[in-house]
């Protein structure tokens, strides 16, 4: 799958990922148990066949159950999700992002996160020289 893949996915699809990357893996029971406003069983089943056609699940089958799995770490998920945001929101600029982060989290953030985020840039700094 490629990176670029990884960008098309309905309001639907990405709550089914969400699901399956918070549990690790799921059946499509477990799956539309776990829906706001599930469509019908064969509904899910079918996405899941399209999420996996597209490249995003892999299944084993245990008994008559599928096992949904990701194929992408979420590490590496995430990284790629952060880096579409960059280039479509921010024009690829790491310090807009950062700053509307931090906008946005301001009065929310502890001294402890606001210490470690200090920490993070004295050592890119580091990095950078």
């Amino acid at each position: 799958m490629t990176d670029k893949t990884h960008q098309h996915l309905s309001r639907r699809e990405r709550q089914i990922m969400d699901i399956i990357y918070q549990q690790g893996q799921a059946t499509a029971q477990e799956v539309m148990e776990s829906l706001p406003d599930p469509p019908s069983y064969s509904a899910v089943r079918a996405m899941l066949r399209l999420l996996e056609e597209k490249g995003y699940l892999k299944h084993e089958q245990d008994g008559p159950r599928y096992i949904f799995r990701p194929t992408l770490a979420r590490e590496k998920a995430r990284k790629t999700a952060l880096k579409q945001i960059l280039t479509t929101f921010f024009g690829g600029s790491t310090e807009q992002a950062v700053a509307a982060l931090l906008d946005l989290s301001r009065s929310k953030l502890s001294r402890e996160e606001l210490d470690r985020l200090s920490q993070m840039i004295n050592e890119a700094r580091e990095e950078g020289r």
